[in-house]
């Protein structure tokens, strides 16, 4: 935690930001998320006439008491994005970085990652960066819709443990994946 935390202080140090309050920013909700239970909130700061800094967090703490479901996971990305035109409006390319922890058990995931989960717990951390782009319409002067779709490489180092609420550790290793990083269809109220 403390790593991440000072990860967090890191990237904010490196966004010389002044006077915020002639800026405008964002607050947003990813839906895609929210469907496959990631809670998350995102906050865009405007930096200049093309460029936003976006940064997005998740966070579950929740695991299921009736099952051995587990889910567990907090991931922060944050986004560099240059906008075509202006900023929160039309198309953007982003370059992102992602940093999280993971407690995942009796969980099927997606394209084979940790195909043991039904049998057993997999605790770990994530690392990656990647591009993407995506496209926000105007809805009215203070909503929008933003659609985004972004791929990259992420390393994640991982515990495997025998059972979901148990258990002694029974492997240690790390995975490295190519693939899509971000996927968004998010809701998007303008702060000006």
């Amino acid at each position: 935690m403390k790593r991440s935390l000072l990860i967090g202080i890191l990237l904010c140090s490196l966004c010389d930001i002044p006077d915020l309050s002639a800026q405008v920013m964002a607050l947003k909700t990813n839906l895609a998320a929210d469907a496959v239970l990631s809670p998350n909130f995102s906050l865009e700061l405007s930096l200049g006439s093309r460029l936003t800094l976006d940064v997005t967090g998740h966070y579950n703490p929740i695991s299921s008491t009736e099952s051995l479901h587990r889910w567990k996971h907090w991931l922060l990305q944050p986004e560099l994005r240059l906008w075509r035109c202006e900023p929160f409006s039309g198309h953007f390319w982003g370059i992102h970085l992602l940093m999280g922890e993971y407690n995942v058990a009796d969980t099927k995931l997606p394209w084979g990652l940790y195909k043991g989960t039904h049998s057993g717990r997999y605790e770990g951390f994530v690392m990656g960066a990647g591009v993407s782009y995506g496209y926000q319409w105007i809805l009215s002067p203070r909503w929008g819709l933003e659609m985004e779709l972004g791929g990259g490489y992420v390393r994640a180092t991982y515990d495997r443990y025998r059972c979901a609420h148990c258990g002694e550790k029974t492997a240690s290793g790390h995975k490295n994946y190519l693939g899509p990083t971000k996927a968004a269809l998010s809701i998007v109220y303008l702060l000006k």
